[in-house]
């Protein structure tokens, strides 16, 4: 998908309509090993040590390659005013593979 750099939108700030820089946001980063419900930290704790059944831990996850996955991610935009410098994320996200910027 292509974007323009620059686009006229309405600012809530200036409450006029102006003119708008875009800029893809980023996805953020990976969450941690060590959170609540892991399987990592519930070895760590020895839960699922000794003869038995371990409940849910005896059952082994899914694969990755066997989960379905989603192709795409939403993209979400960041909308700076060139008038009052205020930035405002666009509220909904566009599923598309890529985003160019021309």
């Amino acid at each position: 998908m292509k974007i323009p750099k620059t686009t006229k939108r309405y600012c809530p700030y200036c409450k006029k309509n102006t003119e708008q820089k875009i800029k893809q946001v980023s996805t953020g980063t990976k969450g941690s090993t060590l959170k609540r419900g892991s399987l990592k930290r519930a070895k760590l704790r020895g839960l699922n040590r000794g003869f038995g059944n371990q409940g849910r831990r005896s059952r082994k996850a899914v694969s990755k390659f066997k989960r379905k996955t989603k192709t795409t991610k939403k993209a979400v935009f960041l909308y700076t005013c060139k008038d009052c410098k205020k930035s405002k994320q666009s509220k909904k996200g566009i599923r598309t593979s890529k985003v160019v910027q021309e």
